[in-house]
């Protein structure tokens, strides 16, 4: 009969704060892009103010989510991964770089169309990464 074990306190922390950073990055996009209807009513520039405000906290919050990836991959022996685990990890890490890409040019970007798509594309890219994640976690 197996038994459960608890997580070292190493592993506790490295899942912990890759967990934060995804609660930042995934559900603030979430977050502010279901108020944005509601911010806009605020007055002229509101949407602007709150994008910088979360612009703040979403930046340090992929990077956590960069290095705490980055020390998953090394905790989990990749050498014994198989094929298929790899190949979800190396798509997860293509949909991680294009979220980062996405939201850096819908920041800069100063068109209507430029903002929805690029918005857009990096929510739906930022889903991914986070399903995919579950995913390797087996």
């Amino acid at each position: 009969m197996a038994t459960q074990q608890l997580a070292s306190a190493l592993t506790v922390t490295r899942l912990s704060l890759h967990v934060l950073g995804a609660s930042v990055w995934v559900g603030g996009q979430i977050t502010v892009g279901g108020l944005l209807s509601t911010v806009r009513k605020l007055g002229e520039g509101a949407g602007r103010k709150i994008a910088q405000a979360f612009g703040r906290l979403q930046w340090p919050a992929y990077a956590l989510l960069l290095a705490t990836g980055v020390w998953n991959v090394l905790a989990v022996h990749v050498g014994r991964a198989t094929g298929s685990w790899l190949a979800v990890l190396w798509v997860k890490i293509a949909v991680v770089l294009l979220a980062g890409l996405a939201a850096f040019l819908h920041q800069r970007s100063r068109s209507a169309a430029g903002l929805a798509i690029w918005g857009a594309i990096a929510g739906l890219s930022s889903l991914a990464a986070l399903v995919l994640g579950v995913a390797l976690a087996g």
